[in-house]
C-alpha cells in the first residue's frame, strides 16, 4: 500500500493515508470538515479546495471553469490522493441568521391547540406512609400504590438509574415527592422524581425537523403556552442538501452514524438557546415530540434509510418506536420520552401527518389539496372520508440546492423581483433589508414569472438574447454568456454582499421548470387517478416554511399552483411544527395522528406510467397546454 502525506491549510494540520483517498477523506482524518451538499456525488460544485502542490486523480466536472482548473480547484468530494499533497480549503462564510430567529412570534411560527389539553405526561404532588415493620411492602410498591390511588393506573414503570435513587430521596424528603409521570397507553411511566414540595414548570417540546431547518416550541405542559421558539439550520446540510443525497452519504462507512451526530447537535444546541433564553435547563422537559420526513425521522432514530431510496422505496418502520432521551443522547430529562409522528410512506413522513391533523383536512367536508412545498414536494388530496397522497421527487431547487445564487430564505436572500418591461431593470426586495447575498425560492419563482412576462425567457425557459429594441445599453449587459451558459443578472456586484455579481442562468432556470412541473404533475396524476376534474377542488391548503412567502399570482403563471381562484388558497405556515405542538399537548391529537398515518392511501408516482408524460407536458412555462392556465398572459415576443 502506498502512502501519501496530505497537508491542508491555512490550519496547518496533515495526515497520512493510502493512495486513492477521495481528498474530503483525508480532511475528515485531519479533523477538517468540507460540506458536500450533494451527498459527495460530484454534482453541486460546493467543496471546492485548491491543489497548491502535487497530484490528484482528477475527474471532469461541469461545475469548474476552464478558469478555475487552471488555478488548481477540484470538487473534493471525488478528487484522490494520487501523490504527497498541499490543499488550501477555503474558510466558511459567517453562518447567516435564519429569518425565522427573527421573528418567532409569526402567526406561521404560533401553533394554537385545536385539542382538549390532555398531555402524556403529568405532574402529581404525593404523600407516602413511612415503612414499619407491620408495613414492609417495598419502597417502589408503595410509591406505585400511591400514585395509583391518583390517577387509577397501577402499572407504574420506571427507569433503574431513578430507581437507584428511589430509596434516598424519598427518605430524604420524609416521604413526600412530586412526580412526573407518563400515562400513554393506559400505563404509567415514572420519569422524574422531585424531592419535597418543590414544584419544576412542566415542560415539553415540539420539533419540526426540515431538511433544511429545525424549529422547535418550548412549551408549558399545564398550560398550553408557547415559552419560546427557536430555529437552526439542519447541520446534516454539509452531508446533503436533499434527501436522496443524505441516504447516499449515510451507505458510506460510518455515514448514518454521523449523520444522526450532526441532527442530535442541531437539536440539543436549539434546546439549550431555549432554556438559557428562560433561566431553565434542558433536563427539565419532561417529553419531545418530533415530526419530520421518514427519512429525516430514520436518521434521528439511527436507523438506515438505505431502502427508501431503492425501487420498491421501503423504509425500515412507519410507526416509530417510543425511546427516551437517554438512549437518542437528546439533552433533556433522561428519561423522559420522545415520540415521532408517524410515516404514511417512504417519501410522505410524520411532518405530513402533522400538517393534514394540523390544517384538519381530515375532518373537512370540503374536496382539499394539501401541498408541502420544499425540499420533496408532499401531496395529499381529500376530505373527511377518504384520503390519498404522493411525493414529488422535486428536488432542493426552491430551498437554494443546484441553483448558481441559489440559498435558503435566510437574511440577504432576495424573496421578490419585478422586471421593468421596457428596460428590463430589475427590483429586487431582500429579507432584512441587506445587500443580497443570493436568491431564494420564492424569489426564484417571482424573478422567473417576471423574466417570462417581459420576455427573457420563453415557455421552454431559454434566455432570449434579443428581448426589445427599447433596452438601455445598462439594461442589455444584464443578459450575458456566462461560464455555464446564457445567464441574466439580478444584481451586480457592486451591489452584492459577496462581491460578485448574482445571477440565474439558463440550468438555474432548468432546474426551477422540473421542480415545478414535478409538483404539478403529482397533482395532475391524482387527480386524474380519481377522475377529479380541477375545478372540483373547494380549498388548496399550503403548508411549510416556504409556502407562506410564495406570491399566488406568481407562482400560477409559471406553472407551480394550478389555475384556481385566488380565494380558494391558503397558506398555514409550518403544518409540522403545528401538528407536533397538538400531539405534545393532547393524547387524542396523537391517537388522530395515527389515524391519519393508516387512513390515507399511498399512490407512488413512479409506478404510474402516466407520471412522465404529465411531467414531460408540465415541464415548459406555465405548461405545454395553455388551456390549463386560462389565467395567464405572457409577453410576446
Amino acid at each position: 500500500m502506498t502512502l501519501f502525506k496530505v497537508e491542508f491549510l491555512p490550519s496547518g494540520k496533515s495526515v497520512v493515508v493510502p493512495q486513492g483517498t477521495v481528498i474530503v477523506d483525508a480532511a475528515a482524518k485531519a479533523g477538517i470538515t468540507i460540506d458536500t451538499p450533494c451527498g459527495r456525488q460530484g454534482r453541486c460544485g460546493r467543496c471546492l479546495v485548491k491543489v497548491k502542490k502535487g497530484q490528484v486523480t482528477e475527474y471532469e466536472s461541469p461545475y469548474l471553469s476552464t478558469k478555475q482548473i487552471q488555478q488548481g480547484w477540484v470538487l473534493s468530494c471525488i478528487a484522490k490522493v494520487a501523490g504527497d499533497l498541499v490543499i488550501s480549503v477555503p474558510s466558511k462564510p459567517e453562518q447567516v441568521k435564519l429569518a425565522g430567529e427573527i421573528a418567532t412570534t409569526r402567526k406561521a411560527l404560533a401553533p394554537h391547540l385545536d385539542w382538549p389539553l390532555s398531555p402524556a405526561v403529568r405532574q402529581l404532588f404525593i404523600e407516602l406512609p413511612a415503612p414499619s415493620l407491620e408495613d414492609n411492602a417495598s419502597d417502589f410498591d408503595r410509591l406505585k400504590s400511591a400514585i395509583a390511588s391518583k390517577i387509577g393506573v397501577e402499572n407504574l414503570t420506571m427507569s433503574l438509574s431513578l430507581m437507584q435513587k428511589l430509596s434516598q430521596s424519598l427518605r430524604a424528603s420524609n416521604w413526600q415527592a412530586n412526580v412526573a409521570i407518563d400515562t400513554r397507553n393506559r400505563e404509567a411511566h415514572l420519569s422524574n422524581l422531585l424531592p419535597g414540595r418543590r414544584k419544576q414548570p412542566l415542560l415539553g417540546v415540539a420539533i419540526d425537523i426540515g431538511t433544511t431547518n429545525v424549529v422547535a416550541s418550548l412549551v408549558d405542559l399545564s398550560s398550553g403556552r408557547i415559552v419560546n421558539q427557536a430555529s437552526a439550520l439542519n447541520k446534516q446540510a454539509a452531508c446533503g442538501e436533499d434527501v436522496i443525497s443524505r441516504i447516499v452519504y449515510s451507505e458510506h462507512r460510518g455515514g448514518v452514524k454521523q449523520l444522526n451526530r450532526l441532527i442530535t447537535q442541531t437539536i440539543n444546541e436549539l434546546l439549550a438557546k431555549l432554556a438559557g433564553e428562560n433561566n431553565l435547563k434542558t433536563s427539565d422537559i419532561e417529553q419531545m415530540v418530533v415530526a419530520g420526513n421518514t427519512a429525516m425521522t430514520h436518521l434521528f432514530l439511527a436507523l438506515p434509510p438505505t431502502y427508501i431510496r431503492q425501487e420498491p422505496y421501503i423504509p425500515t418502520t412507519a410507526q416509530f418506536p417510543l425511546v427516551t432521551a437517554k438512549e437518542l443522547r437528546i439533552k433533556i430529562n433522561p428519561n423522559a420520552f420522545i415520540y415521532c409522528l408517524p410515516a404514511v410512506a417512504a417519501y410522505v413522513g410524520g411532518d405530513i401527518t402533522a400538517g393534514v391533523l394540523s390544517s384538519q383536512l381530515f375532518k373537512s367536508d370540503k374536496l382539499s389539496l394539501f401541498l408541502d412545498i420544499g425540499t420533496n414536494g408532499e401531496i395529499v388530496l381529500g376530505n373527511s372520508d377518504w384520503m390519498m397522497a404522493c411525493a414529488c421527487s422535486a428536488g432542493p431547487a426552491f430551498e437554494g440546492a443546484g441553483v448558481s445564487c441559489g440559498m435558503p430564505a435566510t437574511i440577504g436572500a432576495i424573496e421578490d423581483v419585478t422586471i421593468n418591461s421596457n428596460t428590463l431593470e430589475p427590483t429586487v426586495r431582500v429579507i432584512g433589508d441587506t445587500p443580497p447575498l443570493g436568491i431564494c425560492g420564492s424569489g426564484m419563482i417571482s424573478a422567473l414569472a417576471e423574466m417570462l412576462d417581459t420576455g427573457i425567457v420563453d415557455k421552454a425557459g431559454h434566455i432570449l438574447k434579443a428581448v426589445s429594441s427599447q433596452q438601455s445599453a445598462v439594461s442589455d449587459s444584464r443578459i450575458r454568456l456566462g461560464e455555464h451558459g446564457t445567464e441574466y443578472v439580478l444584481c451586480w456586484a457592486a451591489d452584492s454582499g459577496t462581491g460578485e455579481d448574482i445571477v440565474l442562468t439558463e440550468v438555474d432556470i432548468n432546474n426551477l421548470i422540473r421542480t415545478k412541473a414535478a409538483i404539478y404533475a403529482g397533482i395532475t396524476v391524482m387527480l386524474k387517478k380519481l377522475g377529479i376534474p380541477l375545478s372540483d377542488i373547494e380549498q388548496v391548503l399550503i403548508g411549510g416554511a416556504f409556502g407562506q412567502h410564495i406570491n399566488i399570482e406568481k407562482a400560477i403563471q409559471i406553472g407551480l399552483l394550478p389555475d384556481l381562484p385566488w380565494e380558494k388558497f391558503q397558506f398555514l405556515g409550518n403544518t409540522s411544527l403545528s401538528g407536533a405542538y397538538n400531539v405534545l399537548l393532547s393524547q387524542q391529537a396523537q391517537q388522530q395522528a395515527e389515524k391519519i398515518a393508516r387512513k390515507i392511501t399511498y399512490l407512488e408516482l413512479i409506478a404510474d406510467n402516466t407520471f412522465m408524460n404529465e411531467l414531460t407536458a408540465a415541464s415548459f412555462l406555465p405548461h405545454t397546454d395553455s388551456a390549463n392556465f386560462p389565467s395567464t398572459k405572457y409577453h410576446k415576443s
